[in-house]
């Protein structure tokens, strides 16, 4: 047989994923796992955002919809980018995609030329990486401060001749650490002197505790150079709709639907419509979910702190980023082995030393993991 891509060959399959199988394999032999390990929040879509989908199946929205996204929901996200965001968005700068990663892979393709460089911050999200690769560009990978997980003027070590790109996301995944003004601050001025792109990850923007969300296109020139990758998964439990959506200067929107037109076409034609009642909605289910997250992690945290673990600020998304002794993917394998418990380990974020515990599952089984966890360090 011919050898097969290169390309392909050179990336590593998602950890994440790879962690979340092995539990689900044990799981079905048997074996009580509890699986802390993937990000998907464990509540149920909202009734109003299911309905509106089934509405739009039953009246036959089963065909073919524009490339770009139905202009309903294009016409509701530009609303709320201006809303929210505060800076200024028109539907033709929208591009629905099938889910946020698939936002990210066709920004990264869409500006990003092979031999070029993207600056990637650390810890960061396993597809990052492997979205860069397959531009056939070079990932560039500079680590916030273990203390803070902010930034300072160390990032400008990391800029070359070849540089196109910086990856931000806030709040992380996977420490949950919020990027503060001065970060946010540094990389735009980054990006202006050194004319960079930035795309700016912000999933998890409705997931903050205690923090205010500050979009990177809201400085000062920066909506002009900056893909706002946003979805509906995680703010709105709605992880198997598959639906994103990216943000951008026309020219760049114009790039990344010539990829979407050649790959997905568009996302599913009636799932778009449950997101557009996502967005124009009562927006009570976000904070009700939110809320509990935030118990959640506030138990999480003060049992990690009482077994002497240091953890990242966990200030957004729903993750605690836990510092521990040894190596990282030994002390991940020891507690699915032993404890029954799965997180992933840092290396798979470029940052070892470190687990990621995802506390979106119920208190009954947040309070098993402690237990089991304490026994494994004991």
């Amino acid at each position: 047989m011919r050898q097969l891509s290169e390309k392909v060959a050179g990336i590593a399959a998602s950890a994440t994923m790879e962690i979340t199988n092995r539990a689900r394999q044990l799981q079905a032999e048997g074996v009580d796992v509890i699986s802390l390990s993937i990000g998907e929040p464990d509540f149920d879509t909202p009734e109003h955002i299911k309905e509106a989908c089934i509405r739009a199946l039953c009246r036959g929205e089963t065909h073919y919809a524009p490339s770009n996204g139905i202009p309903e929901l294009q016409k509701a996200i530009a609303a709320k980018i201006e809303r929210e965001n505060n800076f200024p968005c028109r539907p033709a700068q929208v591009l629905v995609t099938c889910g946020g990663k698939d936002a990210i892979f066709d920004a990264v393709m869409g500006v990003v030329n092979p031999g070029e460089e993207v600056i990637i911050l650390d810890p960061s999200w396993v597809s990052y990486e492997p979205c860069v690769q397959i531009a056939g560009a070079k990932p560039i990978h500079h680590a916030l401060n273990p203390r803070t997980f902010q930034l300072d003027d160390s990032l400008l070590e990391r800029v070359g001749q070849k540089s196109k790109m910086i990856i931000v996301n806030s709040p992380s995944n996977p420490s949950g650490a919020v990027l503060d003004e001065k970060s946010l601050g540094l990389v735009a001025d980054l990006c202006e002197d050194f004319d960079l792109f930035a795309i700016s990850d912000e999933i998890y923007e409705k997931l903050i505790y205690g923090k205010v969300h500050r979009s990177l296109a809201s400085f000062s020139d920066m909506a002009e150079r900056t893909i706002t990758v946003n979805g509906f998964s995680k703010a709105y439990a709605m992880t198997g709709w598959r639906l994103g959506y990216a943000v951008a200067p026309p020219a760049i929107i114009q790039a990344m639907s010539k990829l979407q037109q050649h790959s997905i076409s568009h996302p599913t034609t009636f799932a778009m419509y449950g997101a557009v009642a996502a967005l124009e909605g009562d927006q009570g289910c976000v904070g009700q979910m939110q809320k509990e997250f935030e118990r959640r992690r506030d138990y999480l945290l003060r049992e990690l702190s009482l077994m002497g673990m240091e953890t990242a600020p966990a200030d957004g998304a729903f993750y605690a980023f836990v510092k521990v002794e040894g190596d990282d993917m030994d002390v991940a394998e020891r507690w699915l082995d032993k404890g029954h418990v799965a997180v992933t380990p840092g290396t798979a974020f470029h940052y070892p030393g470190w687990e990621r515990i995802s506390y979106a599952t119920s208190m009954e089984n947040l309070e098993k993991a402690v237990t089991r966890i304490r026994r494994c360090r004991g």
